[in-house]
Formats: C-alpha cells, structure tokens, sequence
C-alpha cells in the first residue's frame, strides 16, 4: 500500500467521522438542504455531499486502480473528484461593516501570492504559506487549523513536509479527495470550512493555501474574532 492509499482512506475517515459527529450533534438537522428536480423530472432532496464513500471504504479496490501516468503514484483515488458546488464570503472593511450593521466573525491576517513551475504547479502552496507567515510574523505553531486543497494526494502531503505542519491540524472536515473540488469555488469553499471550524473549537488562527494554473498559489491566515455575529440574510 502505498503513502498516497493510505492518505486517501485517512481522508475519508476524516470526512465520515466529522459527518457522524455532525449528525450525533444535530440529529435529523442537516445544515442546508437543496429541492429540484432529477433529469427524469422527479422531486429530490439534496442533503448530503455525493462523493464520500460511507460504505465500502476498500484498501483492495483502490489498489486496483490504474494510475494517471505510467510509473506514476496519483490515481483517481488520491486526485480530487470532479463536481459542482458554490460558496459565498462577505469581505469588507469597517465602512461596510457599518454601513451593514454587521460584526465580523474573523479578520485577514495576511495574504500572499507565489509563482512556481507551470508545469508541475502543483507546489505554489508552499512558498505562498511561507509569505503569509512571514508577513503575519507568525510561525506555523501558531496557526489552529489549515485548509489545504486536495487537488491531488501529493499537494498536501508535500506541503505538510516543507512546512513541517502538524497532519492532525490539517483538513480535519475532509478535502476535495473526499468531498470534490467544484472549480471557481473552492476557494470560498475552504475559507467557510476553515472559519466554521474555528468557531467550533475555538480556534484562534487559520490558514488557507490553494495552487491554481500556471503555476501560480495563493494563502490566506485569518483569525477568528471571539464575538457573536450577526447574519446576513439574502
């Protein structure tokens, strides 16, 4: 079994286990659910993320996939799932905020770029995160969570090693191996994730870092601000 199975199925136990622990905590009570209509014109009901595997989480049948390259290590298993999804986030400054009498759940620390090889891209996070800290003059210590996106097994992984991150601080709900990775989205995605988990546990720092093409990554550190905020309603 190889690193990349063995960090696949640790994902899905992460996600499942958060789920569970979502469920225990709420009972019937889902977050969001979503009515329409299936492509034969049937109602559904759509309450729970498609791509997580509750059932049938088997080391056997991952091993039998192909991989992506000849004398590769990425299968589909350990790369991102395709799917749709959307996210949305309220930035602003205090004129906003007063001019939509709202208090802020969190602040943004610090945000950094970085360009690396186009080809290969898929390192962009590391050298963005090392910025973001450099500029929150904070060291990975300090930070409570961080969302790392999944493109593929090897994007986390290898950012956990150059940083020397803690794996048990990382996508601790899940990431795109396990939930998808909804293009044009997930940023927004991960930077909910990220906030409402440090709400949960009463986190004080995030850190979010994604690659994108070209080469190019992004990270983001906020930090949680400990008050009660208002709801905005659309």
């Amino acid at each position: 079994m190889t690193y990349h199975e063995r960090i696949w199925t640790w994902r899905h136990f992460k996600v499942v286990s958060a789920r569970l622990r979502q469920q225990r905590k709420e009972g019937s009570k889902r977050n969001c659910s979503n009515s329409g209509k299936d492509r034969d014109g049937n109602d559904v009901v759509h309450e729970v993320d498609e791509g997580i595997r509750f059932k049938g989480l088997s080391l056997e049948k991952i091993r039998k996939l192909k991989t992506l390259k000849k004398g590769g290590l990425l299968t589909a298993a350990s790369s991102s799932q395709i799917c749709d999804g959307a996210a949305a986030l309220l930035i602003c400054n205090e004129e906003g905020l007063k001019k939509l009498h709202l208090t802020p759940r969190a602040r943004i620390v610090a945000l950094a770029l970085a360009g690396t090889d186009p080809i290969t891209m898929l390192a962009g996070p590391i050298p963005a995160t090392r910025n973001a800290l450099k500029r929150a003059k904070l060291g990975i210590e300090d930070i409570d969570l961080y969302e790392v996106n999944e493109a593929f097994a090897s994007v986390p992984l290898a950012w956990c090693k150059e940083i020397g991150a803690d794996m048990n601080k990382l996508n601790v709900n899940g990431g795109a191996m396990a939930l998808g990775h909804p293009l044009g989205g997930t940023g927004a995605k991960l930077m909910t994730t990220l906030l409402h988990e440090l709400e949960r546990t009463k986190g004080r720092y995030g850190l979010q870092a994604i690659c994108e093409g070209g080469g190019t990554a992004n990270a983001t550190i906020i930090e949680r601000l400990a008050v009660k905020a208002k709801t905005l309603v659309f």
